[in-house]
């Protein structure tokens, strides 16, 4: 069965560096859509210098480039130059979308800006990526992943009370910024009949503190300002991380049934009608006290042996794992998560990359091509646009590609 591709037929200009763009675009090329990387000339995206493999960044492949960037098409553009700036504006006009997360304004002064764009594409959906949004006070200061994780609050919550506030461990706020952008191209895409153009604009910010969810309604609603709890759950107990004999692991009793059930398949069944547990409420407030009781339960077993034990009692239950653990597990190495390309020109070898988290009619989404080399495709681009090869060649003596 070949891969379901909804967005097929749209292209979409990714003008986007480093994550939260690149992994927004990352999105709509497995969903079908072409997607067309402008890059500077030289340097390109920023990610192709990143990563953990030092040789890599020196080839312009980084890690962090090729994490995000598989089924992408490179064309290289002087976005300074008049030169470049026609051939642009030609691309704009075969085109569904643009997403630019430059810092609110660089477009306009380009004489890119969107209501200039729109001129060449007048259905054109043009999306702009930013920390802060494109108005207000703080609009012009530049953001990146661990500003927008501290200013949002999301450290204030993340540790315990006597470690908080903490990083999540990985760029939250870029991820959560780009899968907005890709949300809200998606809806842009389907409104049926649609032939104005339309202005998205995602601040990270904003999409960070929409996810918080119910941190941010327990103090608008409650008036109760959320704190660090470390591993515990704030609505119930017990429901947090546990040692045991080999591993931690991690329970979610939120329910009275739950919670028996537990107690009865680690033989504490006592711990049912004590006054303390009895009920939800009383159990939030020993959860300390409980915590420890089942804590020397588990402390019999280990965390994969509990694991299987509490799921076959209804009890939500699983392991803490690292990165290479859960990617062997069964259940994600046979669902098509990661993708294989092989021999990827720029590196050498294999590229592994995971796809997004979603399966249509059954099959994980996939694209053709492995990230590609800067400027890879400028010359098949241009001649798509209608360029000789005696313009391409003045374009890129002029060093407007």
């Amino acid at each position: 069965m070949t891969s379901p591709k909804p967005l097929a037929g749209r292209r979409v200009l990714d003008l986007t560096n480093v994550l939260a763009g690149p992994f927004c675009c990352h999105q709509l090329a497995h969903l079908g859509a072409e997607v067309i990387k402008v890059e500077v000339p030289g340097s390109g995206d920023l990610a192709r210098q990143l990563g953990s493999d030092r040789e890599l960044n020196e080839a312009m492949m980084g890690v962090s480039f090729l994490a995000q960037n598989a089924g992408k098409r490179s064309i290289t553009i002087n976005l300074k130059s008049e030169d470049g700036k026609a051939v642009f504006r030609r691309l704009v006009a075969g085109a569904d979308v643009l997403v630019e997360n430059f810092r609110p304004g660089v477009m306009q002064r380009l004489g890119l800006g969107f209501e200039v764009l729109k001129q060449s594409r007048a259905d054109l959906v043009y999306c702009a990526i930013s920390g802060f949004g494109q108005d207000g006070p703080m609009r012009d200061l530049p953001a990146y992943d661990q500003i927008i994780q501290g200013m949002s609050g999301v450290m204030s919550i993340t540790g315990a009370p006597d470690t908080a506030p903490y990083r999540v461990g990985f760029p939250i706020a870029d991820t959560i910024g780009g899968l907005t952008a890709a949300m809200a191209i998606s809806a842009a895409l389907a409104e049926k009949d649609r032939t104005e153009p339309r202005f998205i604009d995602v601040a990270m910010l904003e999409a960070v503190l929409a996810t918080m969810g119910w941190a941010v309604s327990n103090f608008l609603i409650a008036g109760q300002p959320p704190r660090p709890l470390g591993n515990d759950n704030v609505t119930s107990s017990p429901s947090g991380t546990f040692q045991t004999r080999q591993g931690l692991l991690n329970i979610a009793a939120n329910k009275q049934e739950q919670f028996e059930a537990v107690c009865r398949t680690v033989d504490r069944a006592a711990l049912i009608a004590d006054p303390r547990f009895s009920t939800r409420s009383g159990r939030l407030e020993n959860r300390v006290a409980l915590a420890a009781l089942l804590t020397e339960a588990l402390m019999q077993d280990d965390a994969e042996s509990w694991e299987a034990r509490m799921n076959e009692v209804g009890v939500p239950a699983g392991r803490v794992m690292t990165v290479p653990e859960v990617l062997a597990v069964p259940q994600v190495a046979d669902r098509g998560l990661v993708e294989t390309f092989a021999m990827v020109p720029g590196v050498g070898r294999d590229v592994s990359v995971v796809v997004p988290g979603v399966k249509i009619d059954g099959e994980a989404p996939r694209v053709d091509t492995p990230p590609p080399v800067l400027g890879a495709e400028t010359d098949g681009i241009l001649a798509e646009l209608g360029y000789s090869a005696d313009e391409v060649r003045q374009l890129r003596n002029s060093g407007a590609v």
